[in-house]
C-alpha cells in the first residue's frame, strides 16, 4: 500500500504515561484517525528499554558478574557519561538455558492485549487499529551487559528464548490483531564502532539474528524493525553522518527475511533538513508493500518538522512519521505537544 499522500502516524514504543490503559486512550483520543497500530507504552519495568535484563541475566544460573572487568560506560555523542554498566559472564563451562531466562515479554505483551481489546470492544480504540508489541533484540542486552568475549556463548541461547516469547504471544492472541516490532539498537550502534569487537564479525553475528528472529514471526503476525540510535537520555549515544549506515542494514534484513516485512522505521535528527542526510534513502530495496516510517518528529519544531519531511520526500517515498525513538526517556510534560506535531505533521502531509 502507497500512503506515502496521506502518511500516518507512527509510535515507536515508550510513552511517558503511567500505564496501559491511559497510553491507548491518549494515544486514540490524540491521533487515532491517523494510526494503523497502538502501542502499549512500555509502562513499569519497560520504562527505561532494557535496563531491567542486566538483573535477569545476572539471575541466570549461567552467567556471573564480571567483578575484574570495568563497567562498560554508556557514552552519548556529546561525552555525557549515561551511565555505567557492570559486565557479566558465563560462568566457567556453563551453558545457557533458554527457558531460563525470565524476562517476561510474553507475560506484559498477553496482560496489555487484554486491555487493548476491552478498550477496542468499548469503541476507545478504533475498529481495525493493531496492537503493536515493541520487543528489544536479544542483541540488545548481550552488547551492553555482557564481556566481548562471551557473546558467542549466550546469543544463541537468548534468541531462542526470545523467538519462544514470540511463540507464545502467537498463540494466546488474534494473530491478524497484532504486530511485532523489533527494536534494533546495538546492531546500529556496533556498526557505528560504539561497542568493542568480539571474536564473531558483528556484522555477520546481527543480521543473522535479525534474519532469524523475523522468520520467527508467524507470516498473519504484522512484522516491523525500528532502527535506533539509543535515546537512554533522550538524546542520540551517536549522532549519523547520514541515513547510510541504515539503509545498509535495512536492505541486509529486507534481503535476508523470508516472510514479508510490513515496515521500518529509521530515525531522524532534529538537525537535519539537508539533503545529504536523505540521499542514502535512494538506495534502500524495499518491497512495494513495506512501509518507511521516518522518525523525524522533534519538539516544538513545526517548521523543523514540515522541512526534515519535505527533505525525505526528495529521496524516499515516506509512509509514516514518528519520533526518533521512544518518548518516555523525555520530559513528560512533552508528551501533548508530540502528539500535537504528529498530527499536524500527517495532516499538512496530506493537504
Amino acid at each position: 500500500m502507497d500512503r506515502s499522500k496521506h502518511p500516518i502516524v507512527h509510535f515507536v514504543g515508550s510513552i511517558p504515561l503511567p500505564d496501559s490503559e491511559t497510553v491507548f486512550r491518549t494515544l486514540s483520543e490524540a491521533v487515532g484517525p491517523h494510526v494503523v497500530r497502538l502501542p502499549d507504552g512500555e509502562t513499569g519495568i519497560r520504562k527505561t528499554w532494557i535496563r531491567f535484563l542486566q538483573h535477569v541475566l545476572a539471575e541466570n544460573p549461567a552467567i556471573e558478574v564480571a567483578k575484574d572487568v570495568s563497567p562498560f560506560k554508556f557514552i552519548q555523542w556529546d561525552g555525557k557519561l549515561v551511565r555505567e554498566i557492570p559486565r557479566l559472564r558465563l560462568k566457567p563451562g556453563a551453558k545457557p538455558d533458554p527457558s531460563s531466562f525470565k524476562t517476561g515479554y510474553a507475560e506484559m505483551a498477553i496482560a496489555s492485549w487484554g486491555i487493548f481489546e476491552r478498550l477496542q470492544q468499548a469503541g476507545a480504540i478504533g475498529p481495525g487499529i493493531k496492537f503493536q508489541i515493541s520487543i528489544p533484540t536479544p542483541i540488545a542486552p548481550t552488547y551492553n551487559n555482557l564481556v566481548p568475549a562471551d557473546r558467542p556463548g549466550l546469543l544463541p541461547a537468548l534468541t531462542q528464548h526470545f523467538i519462544g516469547e514470540i511463540a507464545a504471544i502467537a498463540k494466546a492472541l488474534p494473530n491478524d490483531r497484532i504486530a511485532i516490532q523489533w527494536d534494533v539498537c546495538q546492531e546500529v550502534l556496533a556498526w557505528e564502532g560504539y561497542y568493542e569487537t568480539g571474536p564473531v564479525d558483528f556484522r555477520r553475528e546481527t543480521i543473522d539474528v535479525l534474519k532469524a528472529i523475523g522468520d520467527a514471526v508467524p507470516p498473519a503476525i504484522e512484522l516491523g524493525y525500528h532502527l535506533c540510535y539509543g535515546s537512554p537520555a533522550d538524546e542520540h549515544l551517536v549522532q549519523p553522518k547520514d541515513a547510510g549506515i541504515m539503509v545498509e542494514m535495512t536492505n541486509a534484513i529486507a534481503a535476508g527475511v523470508k516472510r514479508s516485512i510490513q515496515f521500518f522505521h529509521l530515525p531522524v535528527p532534529k538537525p537535519r533538513s539537508d539533503d545529504t542526510y536523505y540521499v542514502p534513502l535512494e538506495k534502500l530495496k524495499l518491497d512495494r508493500d513495506t512501509e518507511l516510517y521516518l522518525g523525524l518528529i522533534h519538539y516544538d519544531d513545526p517548521a523543523g518538522d514540515a522541512a526534515r519531511l519535505a527533505a525525505a520526500r526528495r529521496h524516499a517515498r515516506v509512509d509514516g512519521v514518528a519520533t526518533e525513538c521512544g518518548m518516555a526517556r523525555g520530559d513528560p510534560a512533552r508528551l501533548p505537544a508530540l502528539l500535537a506535531a504528529h498530527r499536524r505533521t500527517v495532516e499538512m502531509a496530506s493537504a
